[in-house]
């Protein structure tokens, strides 16, 4: 055993609620004043104490810097249940990671810090998590939980994702988005993580996936769609000039080819396909969101904010 290696991939994986909550951090600084007034904290504002007032919510620590009492205004708790669907299928581990590289430059990884990211923010705003993983199978479910030992049992399988993927594994967002559906009993805001690849791209198996996402729907919950991408390779096809053998890490089925032969008309392709996920989501009434990894978390972080006000 490389004793380095492994401490380095301890600290690597521990340290994810500490850079999603550098991130969020960094998020909220830079809002100032926006239609998100009052989240980047627990409390609203300060103001001044007046005599007579309930001494419950005194900021002592002010008190301490500045000799005068004022008391935290909260603003009023939203209760929000959240629960995060995250697709952990080979296709998610793609691109395959070199050892200079950051766990976040692959989906998965971008998806999982994603993940960690949200439920800061719903930490933040004392609203209420769970989780679920498929790929093949049914991997994990968590219901909705605002608890600190909640919190961190997720984190906890988070981080096992990015450090247990030995397998291929393939897709089944079908069944198991039937299934996530039939085990939320209250009204949720669902999110999903997801690179919208299947063995089957048939126009009738897409629909069946639609399907599967208005069965959530038809629960009355909030349904939101992150597409998560690697915009060079997934969507440009920019590769070098050399013949490439091209594997399917789900199937193992491979194909040799001339990019340059062939980018052109794959571009169209996925145009073709990103366009059609986006109206189909559109007419199903379900918010649609391509992000490229690399583009940083603050597209996530927004739409979340403008679609939890919409939930509310």
């Amino acid at each position: 055993m490389n004793l380095d290696q492994e401490i380095e991939k301890i600290a690597r994986f521990e340290q994810l609620e500490i850079l999603a909550n550098q991130i969020v951090e960094g998020f909220i600084s830079g809002m100032h004043k926006s239609p998100f007034h009052g989240f980047s904290a627990e409390f609203a504002e300060h103001k001044i104490y007046n005599p007579g007032e309930s001494t419950k919510h005194l900021d002592w620590k002010l008190f301490a810097k500045t000799d005068r009492l004022y008391t935290k205004r909260y603003e009023e708790e939203t209760n929000l249940r959240c629960h995060l669907i995250l697709d952990n299928s080979s296709s998610m581990h793609y691109p395959k990671l070199n050892t200079q590289q950051l766990f976040f430059e692959n989906k998965i990884g971008f998806s999982v810090l994603a993940s960690a990211v949200l439920m800061n923010l719903l930490k933040k705003q004392r609203d209420a998590v769970g989780l679920s993983i498929y790929s093949n199978r049914y991997e994990y479910y968590a219901p909705e939980k605002g608890s600190e030992r909640h919190h961190r049992m997720i984190l906890n399988q988070l981080e096992g994702v990015i450090n247990n993927h030995n397998s291929a594994k393939t897709t089944d967002t079908v069944t198991y988005l039937h299934q996530i559906a039939e085990n939320l009993h209250r009204r949720s805001m669902v999110i999903l993580f997801t690179d919208m690849f299947h063995s089957d791209t048939s126009d009738e198996d897409n629909d069946k996936i639609f399907k599967a996402l208005q069965h959530l729907k038809h629960k009355k919950h909030k349904v939101v769609v992150f597409h998560v991408y690697d915009p060079k390779t997934e969507l440009q096809f920019d590769f070098d000039a050399a013949p490439k053998k091209f594997i399917d890490v789900e199937t193992s089925e491979s194909i040799q080819l001339f990019t340059e032969n062939s980018r052109e008309a794959y571009q169209k392709i996925m145009q073709t396909y990103f366009k059609t996920i986006a109206t189909t989501c559109l007419q199903y009434q379900i918010k649609y969101i391509p992000v490229a990894i690399g583009d940083g978390f603050e597209k996530i972080m927004t739409s979340y904010l403008v679609e939890k006000q919409k939930f509310a």
